[in-house]
């Protein structure tokens, strides 16, 4: 890995773990300005008291919502997107260059790949484009790899997730986000599979915090990196405190039960 892109993860990771916490806030240009990211600033202010490595958002909204108030806390823009009115919301396409990112103070990029989907041939292709033009500028890119299309039965499946997350670090991205496959000994079959950093989606908003926090553990001890989770911490009642109770887990090693501490 060159220079330019140790000293960008340096700003989006803890520099004792060497884990992340990222919340995604790109969820406006897929569903709207729904409950959590319609105050962007505010929720960027709690997120950042949290103590969260990063934030992820389009590039649009960086100037609305991206240290506003003055809190030092990393940037990765989001590249490309679809909406949920779309014919095919798994067809994503490329909406911002890797240049444009870093001429607003981006420290990563991310790009969400579907496996499976109809248009996976030309997403595969945007791959491994930006990987070249990360390269070349020394900008870290995470890739979002998700299996989803008519043909996936499962997109928890340990198999399927493994090979997508492989898909991603064989086309030479930095970071993998990807789906949890439901128990620590399944996902480490996913980190096992990858030579690169993986972390965790979210996903759909979780019942109780202590089935979020359990999923962050059983990631951590598998060996991922750390999580990148959206819905569940900007949409919950006090996302500063989520934002405690996962760095406690990633970065300090904290159990389940100390970090629902954090919590109270």
């Amino acid at each position: 890995m060159n220079i330019g892109k140790r000293v960008r993860l340096e700003r989006i990771t803890d520099r004792k773990s060497g884990n992340t916490v990222i919340i995604p806030l790109d969820h406006g240009i897929t569903i709207g300005p729904v409950e959590g990211i319609a105050d962007l600033p505010s929720t960027v202010d709690k997120i950042a008291d949290g103590g969260a490595n990063a934030v992820l958002q389009q590039k649009g909204m960086v100037i609305h919502g991206h240290r506003g108030y003055g809190h030092d806390i990393g940037l990765i823009t989001h590249l490309n997107a679809s909406t949920s009115l779309a014919p095919d919301p798994n067809d994503k396409v490329a909406v911002c260059e890797p240049e444009e990112a870093i001429r607003i103070g981006t420290d990563a990029v991310s790009v969400h790949i579907n496996i499976g989907s109809e248009t996976e041939s030309q997403q595969l292709k945007l791959l491994g484009s930006l990987s070249q033009k990360c390269d070349y500028w020394g900008l870290p890119l995470i890739a979002m790899m998700y299996p989803r299309g008519k043909a996936i039965k499962d997109q928890h499946d340990v198999d399927t997730v493994a090979h997508v997350a492989r898909v991603g670090a064989e086309l030479g991205a930095d970071i993998i986000k990807t789906n949890y496959t439901g128990s620590e000994s399944s996902f480490k079959k996913v980190i096992d599979g990858c030579p690169v950093p993986v972390v965790i989606a979210g996903g759909p908003k979780l019942d109780t915090d202590e089935d979020l926090l359990q999923m962050a553990r059983s990631a951590i001890d598998a060996g991922g990196m750390g999580v990148a989770f959206g819905r569940n911490v900007f949409q919950h009642s006090n996302p500063t405190a989520m934002v405690r109770a996962l760095c406690a887990i990633v970065h300090k090693g904290a159990s389940v039960k100390e970090a629902m501490g954090e919590l109270k």
